[in-house]
This record gives structure tokens, C-alpha cells and sequence, in this order.
């Protein structure tokens, strides 16, 4: 635990008036009697003018999450400010948290903007001031890249800095230090200086007693460290790191954030234009570990019980289970025609956004639900909502006891066994391209398909290297017919969609699936609803500039993902999948969920309305009129088919237009109808009623022990030749190609035979149909041949002239190498 002493009453009293607090000593006296967090005025004095001293003690979650901080106040407050059910803490807290719990700037999430950034000097733009920001990741595997991963200095000396402007009075509190990222450098600041200015003209240094302080830096490149300021004056405008020491081998490189409290100027009449953005509903907006989401959740089916219902799917590898939220207003049963969505956040436990939003998505629903916004209303009562917000909680519970600065780019992404989820579904998209292959060279689309792909079994055994966690979603996936859904993650802002894998193994290539339009336009009705990603003005997170795509791209064309949920999602299932980079921070301060909630509170909500798009329906028996599971429901001109549920009532995305659909089952005749899809957001409905082939109705029958009607014999005495035929027709042309492509020259001379008198092998060529001028004028060959083989040569002749089509004469001749 970190532990930090002040005395804030030494400190100007007009500060503390600004927040609230009113001192009536400057210095202060004994203190009383010990108050705790929870300890009560006392009554008799509640409304009385007289000094009041405590010693306490106020501990929090400094950057949200993390192991608290501890502060011991000797404080002299007036009484009279305050009602007796007030407790102290709720005075103090205040207090603490504009002394010691100050958020970060927003030099990692972008807040603090390439402009507000100097330094001293810098090797090349790619090293530059506004790459010197937390968690930044270099661009490419070597350096020299523009996206590079640090500030580094152009000379090594101790005159080096890095200049932050808060652009306002800011207490600052502390800072946050980080080496280069790059897998072929070793950099990073070991010891540090820090200066504060309100001019940049003169600087003053953050002071240990009456010597500048000196921070302890860095012993690696990934990990940060946190440096606390001590009690000496800190309250500026600029503050600057000026590295003292670095690793011996390497350079002045650094990536930084700051922390601090922003206050208001007096002197600023333009204040109105710095107010950020803030949220005006009542959400829990703050980082939950893992009992408080449970109680939150917890909240919401007791505040909407009607509409919701809290499931476990599974556990993680420590036993934590995996919460999902249903909302719909008939919470636990599939209702017939009603599509299935849902949001799943957490993959990576360090990526922390999607978790949060989740719960503030079901708290919001409930809200609006029970004022009747008709919007909200709507979407519960027409859809069945399922949102998992942590998938990996085992690596969320990692990454929150360090804090969301303090956590790194990387502690807690996997899961306890540290398996990558991403990377840890069925490879369906190699089965996929192998059967594509085969069909290709073999000519044989029997192997071929587009939809519901198998598992293959080794990854279904005990010894495969899958998560529980990972085993536990396939379930859920195969045991609910999930129609559309969203992967939320952290650390870019960008909207991707299948393939994230690449046919051919290559680190990035456009991989398309056969519905690349409509998830085109899924990823576009996110991204371009998202307040952050739509900013025109924003920059690039890390080393790509994904503005130039209009904020979304195909997975693969980024990074190849082999193994990702969203390609095992369409190719397993019917539900459709898209990743959604939500922050360029992946664990973002509590204080900045306010304004991540307003950025993406319309996206999560227009994205779950797109389950209405395309077309809906329930295949039918059109004798029983009972639904029929199973059936494929192809689209024509789009290589990927959906399966009816148990119900038989099935979804297929698609974009507006006309399409020839096709409905076909196991036991019956497809039936194909004309679809149109309007752009208006509700679903054309395209039931189907189809009728049994006869040999499946005459199945039942037997079955049943019932005589088949006369009408069904007959047909089917029909097929059966139908198919004989086919079948003889089939075997005769393999028989004749085999004798055209075995037969050697010798044979073929012993065929010819001169049949100009009666004789019995005239007779019986004649029996087998064949031509008589066959045998006319051929030469004579004295070779004795037996009955059997003259049969069979006959027999071969009549295929060939049969199915070839050609005259006997120019057969000959082209066996014996003549000219035709």
C-alpha cells in the first residue's frame, strides 16, 4: 500500500474555499479526537461557529483501480457548514481527491492534443514530443518507422525535456513513466527531474525538502512508474520531465502521462469553452472488479425485473463465473420470430472499456424502459438482448489491482493459463479453403460447404489448448441462435469485420466474405454514430490511420487473426460478428467513462437495431403447418446460406434490395420465392411452406404402418426408373471411356473380323445391335478367337458407337492410325 502525509491546511485557504471548504486556521492545532471514515458531527454542534480539528484518515482508488492510497489529514473545518446527517467523509473526500486522487491528463486516451506537447530536441519526427505518451505502440517491426514508440532526445545530456500545457491552473500530482516500445531497442529513463511553470519564461523544480527531488525512473521499457509530487507547491500550467539518468546502453527515450487536478481560472472569461463533455444520466460510472459487478447487475433485475434475468454460462480457469445480462420482455424463453443479439466485452481483460459500457448499457435500458422512451421500448419488446461483459475475468481481476495507468499494455490481456481468446477459436477458415481446393481439382462439390462448418474433432478433446473461458462461449453460441453481434475491445479506435484471417498466411491482405456489404455497412453504422471515431479532427491512436478507411476495415486486412471469435461466429453459426475498437486506452480513468459513454451510447444502440435489417420468416410444413428445423435458406448470388431454428423461424442480413431466396429441407422439395428488402428498419417477412418429397411421405407411412396411396406408387415407380436409367447411362460412359483409354492397338486388330457370310458370330453382333457395315470389307485376320471374347468385343463396340455417335468406318480407321 502507498501511503502519502500531508498537512493541506498549511496551503492557501482560497483553493480549499473554491471547492467547497471553508478553513477557519491556516496552521493547524492538535488534533481531536481520531474521526473515522464514517464518524458523525456530533449534533449539538452541527449549527454552531467553532473549530473543529480531526485526524484522518481517507483511502481511495487512485486511477481507477488499483491497491488505494492512504492519507492522514490534520484538518480545522467550521461545523456550521454542515447538517448532522452528514458524515465527514463525504467533506474530506472532496478534499483527497483534488489533492492526491487526480486523474490523468489524457496524454495515453488523446485528450492532451499533439499541440500541447514540446521538447527540448528530438531525432527525427517519428521520435517526436507527441509520440511521448503512455502505452503508445511503435508502427512497424523495425525502427526508423514514423509511428515510433517514444520521445527520444536528439543529445544525451541532462538538459533534455519533455513539456506538457494543461492549458489551465492544474495541481498536478504526480507522473507516469514508460520506455520505448521496439522489439530492437533497449531505452528507457532511469532517474528524472520535474519542473513546473505558469510562463515557460521561469521554472520552478519540484522540491524533496530543500533539494530538488530526483525520481526514480524505469528498469525495463514496458512496465510504467508511478512518481508522486511531495508536499511543495505544484499548482501550474506547464510541467516538464527533465531525465537525469538512463539505461548505459541506450538513449533519452520516454513515454509519460500526467496527473492532475484542473482548476478554475479566475481570469479566464472564456471558461464555458473548456467545459468537457460530461453525461446527464444516472449510470454508476466508475470500474467495477468483479463483486461489484455482480451487485450491479444484481440492481438492475431488482430495479427491472420484468424484462431482466442474469445467467452464468460457465466459469473462468479461477472459478469466477461469466454473468451475462437478458433483456426482453420475456426473459429466458426464444420467442418465435424474435431475433437473438448480443454484445460480448473482455476478451482481453486489460481492455476494459467494453466491460464498463455494458453495465451501463443494462442500467440505462432499465432507466429509459420504465419512462417509456418508445425507442428503448421498442428494441426490448422486438429483440432478445444478451450482454456478457467480461469474458476473461480472471485477467480483468489482474489488470484492476494494478490501476488503469499502472497496468501496461499487456498485464492482463490473457487468460490465467495466458491463452490469447482471440486466437483461441476453431480455424474454420482453413476447413473452408481446403474444401474449397478440393472441389476445385477434383471436381467434386460434395465436400463443399458454406455454412454451419464443423468443429474439427481434435480441437473438441480434453487436450486441446482451449480456455475454459473459450469453451464456455462456444456453448452458449451453439445453444442460442444469436442473429448479429459485437466483440468489444480496447486500444485503437476503428470498427473491423471478418475475415481476420488470411488465406494464404500472409501478416495482411483484404480477406472478404460473401456478405462483405452488409458488414461494410455494420461496421459503418458504428463508426460513424461514434462520437470519437467520427471526429474529423482526432488523431491517429498508436500507427495507423484508420480515418482514411472511414474508420473501419476488414480484419485481415490489418492484422491476419487466425482463430478469432467473429470468423468462427459466421462460419459456425448463423450470427453475423464485427470487432469494435472502442478507445485509444485500453484501460481508461474512471473520471473519462462519462464522456466514453457519450461517445458510444447511440453506436451501441443503432448496432443493436441492425438485427431488424433483411429478411425474417418461419419455414413450414405445408401439410402439419409445423415448423421445420434445419432448413437452408439460400440467397442467390451470396455464397453463404442460414439454417432455421427448432422452430423453424430463421434471420438473414442483408442490405436493401431484391433477392430470389430458396428454402430447402431434408424429406422435401425447396421452395423459391422473390424477396424485396426495403430500407426501412424493420425485417421483410419471407415465410416458406414446403411439401414433402414422396419418398419421405412414403417413410412416415411405413412407419406408421400405412398403405401408400396408388398416386404415390406410381410415382414413385417413376423415379426409381428415372434413376435406373440415369444410373445405366452413367456406368455405360465409364465403361466406354475405360476401353478407349486401356485397349491396347493388338485388340483393336483382332476386331476385325470379315462377317460377310452367315455365320454365328454375324448373328450374334447382330443380336447386340450392332451395325452390319461394321464388319464389310475388313481384313481378315486368321486368328481363332473363343465365344466369350467375341461377345464382349460386340458389346464394347455398341457403347461405343452408341454414346460416341460416330460412324464404325473412322472408328477403325483411328484405331489402326489411319486417316479418317
Amino acid at each position: 500500500m502507498l501511503c502519502v502525509t500531508m498537512n493541506p491546511v498549511k496551503r492557501s485557504s482560497r483553493l480549499l474555499r473554491q471547492q467547497g471548504i471553508r478553513v477557519l486556521r491556516e496552521t493547524p492545532t492538535s488534533p481531536g479526537r481520531a474521526q473515522g471514515p464514517e464518524s458523525k458531527w456530533p449534533a449539538k454542534q452541527a449549527h454552531q461557529t467553532i473549530n473543529s480539528c480531526v485526524l484522518f484518515t481517507w483511502k481511495c482508488s487512485r486511477n481507477g483501480g488499483g491497491h488505494p492510497l492512504s492519507l492522514r489529514l490534520p484538518l480545522c473545518f467550521s461545523q456550521s457548514l454542515l447538517k448532522p446527517s452528514l458524515s465527514l467523509s463525504l467533506v474530506l473526500k472532496r478534499l483527497f481527491e483534488l489533492y492526491v486522487c487526480c486523474p490523468p491528463l489524457g496524454l495515453e486516451s488523446l485528450r492532451v492534443k499533439d499541440t500541447q506537447l514540446r521538447a527540448s530536441s528530438y531525432k527525427r519526427r517519428g521520435l517526436g514530443p507527441h509520440r511521448g505518451r503512455l502505452n503508445i505502440q511503435v508502427g512497424s517491426v523495425k525502427d526508423g518507422d514514423i509511428y515510433d514508440g517514444a520521445w527520444c532526445a536528439q543529445y544525451e545530456d541532462k538538459k533534455q525535456w519533455l513539456e506538457v500545457d494543461a492549458l489551465r491552473p492544474t495541481r498536478f500530482t504526480g507522473v507516469i513513466l514508460q520506455g520505448r516500445s521496439s522489439i530492437w531497442s533497449w531505452n528507457f529513463v532511469e532517474t528524472f527531474k520535474v519542473q513546473f511553470s505558469n510562463d515557460t519564461l521561469v521554472w520552478k523544480s519540484a522540491m524533496n525538502g530543500s533539494e530538488e527531488a530526483i525520481f526514480q525512473g524505469n528498469q525495463d521499457t514496458e512496465t510504467p512508474v508511478l512518481a508522486l509530487f511531495n508536499e511543495s507547491s505544484t499548482v501550474a500550467r506547464y510541467i516538464r520531465i527533465n531525465p537525469q539518468t538512463w539505461h548505459e546502453n541506450g538513449t533519452v527515450c520516454l513515454r509519460a502521462e500526467v496527473l492532475g487536478c484542473k482548476l478554475p481560472d479566475p481570469n479566464n472569461i472564456y471558461a464555458w469553452q473548456q467545459t468537457e463533455q460530461s453525461s446527464h444520466d444516472k449510470l454508476d460510472f466508475r470500474h467495477h472488479n468483479y463483486k461489484e459487478m455482480r451487485k450491479l447487475m444484481k440492481s438492475v433485475t431488482e430495479d427491472c425485473p420484468d424484462i431482466t434475468r442474469i445467467y452464468s454460462i460457465g466459469k473462468s480457469h479461477m472459478g469466477l463465473k461469466m454473468y451475462v445480462m437478458e433483456i426482453s420482455d420475456n426473459p429466458g424463453k426464444h420467442e418465435l420470430g424474435e431475433p437473438e443479439f448480443r454484445y460480448v466485452a473482455g476478451m482481453h481483460g486489460n481492455e476494459v472499456l467494453g466491460r464498463e459500457l455494458l453495465l451501463n448499457l443494462m442500467q440505462y435500458i432499465c432507466q429509459e424502459y420504465k419512462q417509456g422512451d418508445q425507442r428503448i421500448v421498442r428494441l426490448v419488446k422486438e429483440t432478445r438482448i444478451h450482454l456478457l461483459p467480461s469474458m476473461n475475468p480472471d485477467g480483468y481481476e489482474m489488470a484492476y489491482k494494478k490501476g488503469s495507468e499502472l497496468a501496461g499494455w499487456a498485464l492482463g490481456r490473457y487468460s490465467y493459463e495466458g491463452i490469447d481468446m482471440n486466437h483461441n477459436f476453431a480455424d474454420l477458415n482453413k476447413v473452408m479453403w481446403d474444401a474449397i481446393e478440393y472441389d476445385f481439382q477434383n471436381n467434386d462439390k460434395s465436400k463443399l460447404i458454406n455454412h454451419y462448418i464443423p468443429i474439427p474433432e481434435y480441437y473438441t478433446s480434453e487436450d486441446a489448448f482451449v480456455a475454459l473461458e473459450t469453451r464456455a462461449v462456444i456453448n452458449w453460441m451453439q445453444n442460442i441462435p444469436f442473429v448479429l453481434s459485437a466483440n468489444l475491445h480496447g486500444g485503437e479506435l476503428v470498427v473491423t469485420y471478418p475475415f481476420d484471417r488470411t488465406e494464404d498466411w500472409a501478416p495482411r491482405d483484404d480477406t472478404p466474405t460473401p456478405d462483405n456489404s452488409f458488414f461494410r455497412w455494420l461496421a459503418t453504422v458504428y463508426a460513424s454514430t461514434n462520437q470519437a471515431m467520427s471526429n474529423p479532427d482526432r488523431r491517429p491512436c498508436h500507427n495507423e490511420n484508420f480515418q482514411r478507411y472511414n474508420n473501419i476495415i476488414n480484419g485481415a486486412n490489418w492484422h491476419t487473426v487466425p482463430g478469432s471469435m467473429n470468423d468462427f461466429s459466421y462460419l459456425h453459426t448463423n450470427c453475423f460478428d464485427v470487432t469494435v475498437e472502442l478507445s485509444c486506452d485500453k484501460f481508461p480513468h474512471a473520471s473519462e467513462l462519462p464522456t466514453e459513454w457519450m461517445n458510444n451510447r447511440e453506436s451501441l444502440l443503432v448496432y443493436m437495431e441492425q438485427v431488424h435489417r433483411g429478411i425474417k420468416g418461419v419455414v413450414r410444413d405445408k401439410d402439419t403447418e409445423a415448423g421445420i428445423a434445419d432448413a437452408v435458406i439460400k440467397v442467390d448470388d451470396i455464397d453463404h446460406h442460414v439454417r432455421s431454428v427448432a422452430d423453424g423461424d430463421y434471420w438473414r442480413l442483408l442490405n436493401p434490395g431484391e433477392y430470389e431466396v430458396t428454402a430447402s429441407a431434408e424429406g422435401y422439395n425447396p421452395s423459391t420465392r422473390r424477396c424485396q428488402v426495403m430500407y426501412d428498419h424493420y425485417p421483410t417477412v419471407c415465410d416458406f411452406r414446403l411439401t414433402k418429397t414422396p419418398r419421405q411421405r412414403l417413410k412416415e407411412m411405413l412407419a406408421k404402418g400405412i398403405k401408400p396411396p396408388k398416386d404415390l406408387q406410381i410415382r414413385l415407380r417413376q423415379l426409381r426408373l428415372r434413376k435406373l436409367r440415369a444410373s445405366t447411362k452413367t456406368i455405360n460412359r465409364r465403361r466406354a471411356a475405360a476401353i478407349l483409354s486401356t485397349t491396347t492397338h493388338n485388340v483393336w486388330e483382332m476386331l476385325l473380323l470379315h462377317c460377310d457370310e452367315t455365320s454365328w458370330y454375324k448373328s450374334e453382333c447382330q443380336n447386340k445391335k450392332c451395325h452390319g457395315d461394321i464388319f464389310l470389307n475388313c481384313i481378315f485376320l486368321p486368328v481363332r478367337f473363343s465365344d466369350l471374347l467375341l461377345k464382349e468385343m460386340c458389346f464394347y463396340l455398341h457403347i461405343i458407337i452408341q454414346f460416341y455417335k460416330i460412324n464404325a468406318r473412322r472408328i477403325w480407321h483411328r484405331l489402326l492410325n489411319f486417316e479418317a
